[in-house]
């Protein structure tokens, strides 16, 4: 019988070093590492970042770009390997922006890295922390994240808040 999968969830605010401590954490792991990104570059900052993100991984990462289908990639991830998705508020971000669904690709996602042999460390903000945003759309998003973030917490097998760069486990 196969080995199910492990799921870590990294939560924090934004520049509180999650993507940081969930590359350190994957290189104390053994196995091919992958590196998913969900970005789309909209500007010259998230060049910027993603490079900055690109230049501290360093060559041993393999790049896939999914910034919408995220069950294929995890449907397709293998034994042995490590899988570090950055970012599942972008991905969020990505589906509110083309205005379609999450909530069915959300769940096929979950249920693809619940169901594969690969460990998975998911990456994703807490936009709930701060105050009630002034716009519907924002509040509507901070609503969508707060979901999104439960339902990866509830499959995850551990759960990480990052603050300054200090992991609280959380799960």
């Amino acid at each position: 019988m196969q080995k199910k999968s492990c799921l870590t969830l990294a939560l924090g605010h934004a520049a509180s070093g999650k993507s940081l401590w969930a590359e350190e954490e994957a290189c104390r792991l053994d196995g091919k590492k992958n590196y998913v990104a969900t970005a789309r570059i909209w500007d010259l900052e998230m060049q910027a970042k993603v490079a900055d993100h690109a230049a501290r991984r360093g060559s041993d990462w393999y790049l896939v770009e999914a910034p919408d289908d995220l069950a294929a990639v995890c449907t397709a991830a293998s034994a042995g390997e490590i899988v570090l998705i950055d970012c599942a508020t972008m991905w969020l971000t990505n589906r509110l922006m083309d205005e379609v669904d999450w909530h069915a690709p959300a769940e096929a996602w979950i249920g693809a890295m619940r169901d594969s042999p690969a460990q998975f460390i998911v990456v994703s903000n807490d936009v709930g922390g701060g105050i009630t945003p002034d716009n519907a759309m924002a509040r509507a998003f901070q609503r969508m994240q707060g979901q999104l973030n439960q339902k990866l917490a509830a499959a995850a097998d551990r759960v990480v808040l990052v603050t300054a760069g200090l992991p609280q486990r959380l799960k």
